[in-house]
């Protein structure tokens, strides 16, 4: 039977899906590579970002906002593909997608000022949205509980690999091709790849029975539902609070370690330590999470944040911080990123397994808005030290710990989720 290779735990696909089911492993990859073009698009271009700001006569912080915009405007896309996969189905909606991708990547690549730039980096946000909003909500049509958070790590894994190598990508482009205009080349490149494999091994996970009617009032239940239910809301904001900061992290990265300390030529490798040591954490997560649940994970690893952050605010404060106090800090705290990502988005997904579309995208557009805002805000008050970047994860990460609190009404490091 067709089925008869899931693990245990597993819902079997819709008797609609025509092709072969595609295995566990080959799924936690495409859908780690899908998101990954999401943070491909974002980290590639950095490295470029002083030669694009010249090019096209950008000043300042303003060129942030080819990051920002887009971030942003992801954060609002997320509210659309959902409702339209929980009633066409996921494949259509993720064609859709990754066509507006490629499109708005070669649009990119031809844009003559920096005005029309970061609008088409808004618009490959919004459209493209579908790659971030999606995956989760496939695996939710497979899988919940625990063994959802366990896959949801697997795939941050995989995923978090890309911005550990964009900005080497992007710099190896920038280098050999002499033009940052070809880093959106590559983009549209990723992305044409994305399609043919989602084409070819993809099967529609979205069960008749499960199908919602495209009805104004019926979206905006549901999707109110998924983002005003006690029990996950906490973990909804609270995530994005916590990714806010990385956010702010993205935007002034390069400013940061270029101008602050002095390392622009090790930006690369930077980066890759950080981003690194968070894709071995979520390794380390999936490994455990299932044994001991997905809040007890995720509530020691908000702790351990607060504390290295206090230590961050600390080396920031002092008038001589080095490279050496600031990389293994922000490397900790990306790495506890780790353990609470996943495992948050996994507990705010579970109890809506029938409109994980609609949920996804609703939780998607919460967390993706207030992340990307408080991030270009955090980055836009870049001073010329790491204080300010500092301060907003011990703030961001505090205040996440009450959103939590509020949704756990004040009982941490419960049961494990159950499917």
């Amino acid at each position: 039977m067709r089925n008869d290779h899931l693990a245990s735990g597993e819902r079997p696909l819709p008797d609609s899906a025509r092709r072969p089911a595609v295995g566990e492993r080959e799924l936690i990859w495409m859908m780690a590579l899908l998101m990954a073009c999401n943070a491909f698009g974002i980290d590639a271009i950095l490295p470029a970002l002083d030669a694009l700001a010249g090019d096209l006569g950008a000043t300042g912080n303003s060129r942030q906002f080819v990051v920002g915009a887009y971030l942003l405007a992801a954060g609002f896309g997320t509210l659309v593909p959902g409702a339209f996969a929980d009633r066409y189905g996921r494949r259509p909606v993720l064609f859709v997608a990754l066509a507006c991708y490629i499109v708005f990547s070669i649009g990119c690549a031809l844009a003559t000022s920096f005005d029309v730039l970061v609008i088409l980096r808004a618009a490959q946000g919004f459209f493209a949205a579908g790659i971030i909003a999606l995956p989760p909500a496939i695996i939710r049509d497979r899988v919940g509980g625990d063994k959802m958070a366990r896959m949801m790590s697997l795939i941050f894994v995989i995923f978090l690999l890309v911005p550990a190598v964009a900005p080497s990508i992007g710099q190896a482009v920038l280098q050999v091709m002499g033009d940052w205009r070809w880093i959106f080349g590559a983009m549209a490149l990723a992305g044409s790849i994305m399609t043919l494999w989602v084409y070819f091994r993809l099967p529609e996970t979205l069960h008749q029975e499960d199908k919602q009617e495209i009805h104004l009032p019926t979206i905006l239940r549901n999707m109110t539902s998924a983002v005003t239910l006690r029990e996950t809301i906490g973990y909804t904001l609270g995530s994005a609070l916590v990714f806010g900061g990385l956010f702010g992290f993205i935007n002034s990265s390069q400013q940061l370690i270029g101008e602050a300390f002095g390392a622009g030529d090790r930006f690369p490798m930077i980066f890759a330590i950080c981003a690194g040591c968070m894709a071995i954490a979520n390794w380390s997560n999936s490994r455990i999470v299932e044994r001991f649940g997905a809040r007890k994970v995720s509530h020691a690893g908000l702790f351990a944040f607060i504390a290295v952050a206090i230590a961050q605010l600390y080396f920031a404060s002092q008038p001589d911080e080095t490279l050496w106090t600031f990389v293994p800090l922000m490397a900790a705290n990306m790495s506890l990123l780790g353990f609470i990502g996943a495992n948050f988005g996994s507990i705010a997904l579970q109890p809506f397994h029938k409109i994980a579309g609609a949920a996804s995208s609703a939780q998607g557009f919460l967390r993706l808005t207030s992340g990307a805002a408080l991030g270009s805000f955090i980055g836009y008050v870049y001073d010329g030290t790491a204080r300010p970047l500092a301060l907003a994860l011990l703030c961001t990460a505090v205040l996440s710990l009450a959103f939590v609190l509020f949704s756990e009404r004040g009982a941490l490091f419960g049961e494990k989720v159950e499917d």
